[in-house]
Formats: C-alpha cells, sequence, structure tokens
C-alpha cells in the first residue's frame, strides 16, 4: 500500500483509497478515513469512523498505541481451547472443584466452532455464527454461561497482548426467565415423610427409607443445600443457644450461624436421643434420599420433588409466617442481600401477601359497586 491509490484495506475491492499519511487512507467515496498498521506479520484494518482529518489522526494514534501492546510471541498462534485451558488454570485456585469442572465442559461445547482457528484471527463474525448456532440448540441459562466463558477467555487473551480486542464484545446475553418454582405443600410434605418411613422391604431397606425421611426433614426444617446437609455433624448443633451452624459449600460467605426452627430443634433432639451421637458424627448419615423420594413421589401420585424442593418448601414457610426475604436469605446463606431470594421467591411473597388480605375485616358491611365503581372496574 505505497502508492496513492491502494486496494482498500477493509471495505469492497470497487472502492478507492488514497493515502494519506503513514498508516492512514481515505475513502475516495465516502471521505472516511481508515488505519492499516502491521506488526508480528499481521495486518490490522480498522474504519476509524469520521471524516475530520485531526480526529482521524488521533484515532490512528490509539489505534498504533493498542497494536504496539499486543505480544509478539507464538501464543497468539494457539487456538482457542489452548488459551481457555491456560485461562483456566490461572483462576483455578478461586474455584470449587464442581465449577471447574462445569468450565471444562463449557470449553469442550466451544472448541468444535472455533476449531483450526488461532485465537488472534477470531472474528466478530465467527462469534456471530456461533451464538446464531448455539443459541437454539441449548436453554437460554447454558447459552449464557458459555458466552460468558468465551467473553472472559477472549478478555484474558487481551489482557495477555494476544489479541487487540475482544471479538465477542457485541454479543448480546439472552434474557434468562426464571422458571415457577413447584414446592410440596405442607399436607404432601406430611404424607411424602410418612411415605418413606414406611418400607415393607428388608431391614437394610428399612434403614434406609429411615435416614432417607431423616434428610428431607433436616432440610425441609433447616433450608440448608443437600451438599450442606451432608457436611452438617452434631457438633455443629447448639441445643443451648437455639442454634445450628450450616457448613457451607457453595462459597466462602455461605457459612452461617441461624436460629433453628422448632421444628428443627424437636426432630434433632428427637434424632439425637435415639442415636447418641458424637460431635463428630453426621447427623444425616447417607448421601442422598433421591430414590425413596421418587418412590414415594410415585405411589402418592405426587410431581417428583428433589432434594432442593425442601429448600424452597423451607423458604415459602418463611415467607408465609411472615418473615421478611433478606432475613430468609442469610439463613439460605445468600451472599446478595436478598436479591437473589426476591427473584425466586418474589411472587411468592405477593401471592402470601393478596392471600392475608382477606382475613383484614374492619367489621363493615361490604359496599356494593355503585355504577360509577362498576364502570371504573
Amino acid at each position: 500500500m505505497d502508492s496513492d491509490q491502494q486496494n482498500p484495506p477493509g471495505p469492497p475491492k470497487q472502492a478507492v483509497f488514497h493515502k494519506v499519511a503513514a498508516n492512514l487512507y481515505r475513502l475516495a467515496s465516502s471521505a472516511g478515513y481508515y488505519a492499516l498498521v502491521k506488526r508480528g506479520g499481521k495486518q490490522f484494518r480498522r474504519s476509524l469512523q469520521t471524516a475530520d482529518r485531526k480526529l482521524a489522526e488521533r484515532r490512528l494514534a490509539d489505534l498504533k498505541a493498542q497494536v504496539g501492546s499486543l505480544t509478539i510471541t507464538e501464543d497468539a498462534k494457539l487456538g482457542f481451547k489452548d488459551v481457555a485451558l491456560r485461562w483456566l488454570e490461572s483462576i483455578k485456585h478461586t474455584l470449587r472443584p464442581a465449577t471447574i469442572v462445569q468450565r471444562e465442559i463449557r470449553i469442550n461445547n466451544l472448541t468444535p466452532h472455533f476449531r483450526g482457528v488461532a485465537i488472534r484471527n477470531i472474528t466478530p463474525r465467527q462469534c456471530e455464527v456461533w451464538a446464531t448456532a448455539r443459541g437454539p440448540e441449548v436453554a437460554a441459562q447454558t447459552f449464557a454461561h458459555e458466552l460468558e466463558l468465551l467473553n472472559a477467555v477472549l478478555r484474558y487473551s487481551q489482557a495477555h497482548g494476544l489479541i487487540l480486542t475482544n471479538p465477542a464484545a457485541s454479543l448480546k446475553r439472552p434474557k434468562i426467565v426464571q422458571a415457577k418454582i413447584v414446592v410440596p405443600s405442607r399436607e404432601q410434605f406430611q404424607n411424602l415423610v410418612a411415605a418413606i418411613r414406611l418400607s415393607e422391604g428388608r431391614k437394610d431397606s428399612q434403614t434406609k427409607s429411615k435416614t432417607g425421611a431423616d434428610l428431607v426433614e433436616f432440610l425441609a426444617y433447616s433450608g440448608a443445600r443437600l451438599g450442606e446437609a451432608r457436611q452438617a455433624r452434631w457438633r455443629d448443633v447448639d441445643f443451648g443457644k437455639h442454634a445450628i451452624t450450616i457448613q457451607g459449600t457453595k462459597s466462602e460467605t455461605s457459612r452461617r450461624v441461624i436460629p433453628m426452627t422448632n421444628a428443627l430443634r424437636a426432630f434433632l433432639e428427637k434424632l439425637c436421643a435415639g442415636e447418641q451421637p458424637k460431635p463428630d458424627d453426621q447427623i444425616i448419615p447417607i448421601l442422598s434420599a433421591k430414590k425413596c423420594l421418587h418412590n414415594a413421589c410415585r405411589r402418592l401420585g405426587y410431581p417428583h420433588f428433589t432434594h432442593h424442593d425442601f429448600r424452597h418448601f423451607f423458604a415459602t414457610t418463611c415467607i408465609e409466617s411472615g418473615v421478611d426475604i433478606p432475613t430468609i436469605s442469610r439463613w439460605l446463606g445468600h451472599s446478595d442481600g436478598g436479591a437473589l431470594a426476591m427473584r425466586v421467591y418474589g411472587h411468592l411473597r405477593q401471592e402470601h401477601s393478596f392471600a392475608m388480605i382477606k382475613r383484614v375485616d374492619f367489621g363493615t358491611a361490604p359496599v356494593r359497586a355503585t355504577g360509577a365503581q362498576s364502570a371504573l372496574q
């Protein structure tokens, strides 16, 4: 591109460009300015989005500074998966093992779409093609997680001088619609516990049924996650202070000391009296109640409730008892001050509010709607 008239650095081939300065070109048809900067054997072509010479020169200087910050190494030739695994390795110390596995799965899902392309050569168009193809294949939440990881890897590449800009930056995150939760009623909960405890099988089957029912009750009365219930030890129970320590497993902030509900205290006292446990013994010596819970739901004709549904049962029971959302959020081990709980349970609070207003009685006779009132309705 040394002559005054050159092939275009970006726009269609029939366009005519005039070189006006080093790395700076002007499109004859629109008078717009374009930049062409070379570094490490790669050309960077950009529209400077202006027809003003002074502004174009400033934007060219910014672009040259960006290009100058690139790391000219063989790393820029690495493929997406290689860079993604390097990124993951750099943050592993901050992640739980289960989270690391999730990130690895997302990397594997993304890799086929960018196979054979060096990280520095991934274009916005390739990212758009991935989004167009992948979006309809998976749930919105799955797509959002993969997009988040793609952006994280590309930002990592940008920070380490492997790419100039993030080619996926313009991709939009889909709106996630919160699925409506299905929570067992109090009657369903009691029937389920009774059905799980009722086992007519072998002795070992009866033992599993008992501990399965114990697990369901513990989840329902404490609001603990399944992983937290597995970690619970008798040393965590303080009958004197009417409290229990939940050893959080989801994050550092999820460890919490919560007051025991009366139901939880009565349940634990009964369990303790029958077992005579040691401080380091598990409160619930079973990993899962999935099978016995599934069988009980099937026999009773109920929806197939999961362990987590009893955490929801705890939260909704608290709401129906008048406990405010921020307090429930702390009991559940959320670290966002109630934002997540409001999204998940906010509609239940409103439903409960409308149910409660029906109980308010001022002792006055019902008023018939007048013609004007009827019109307003």
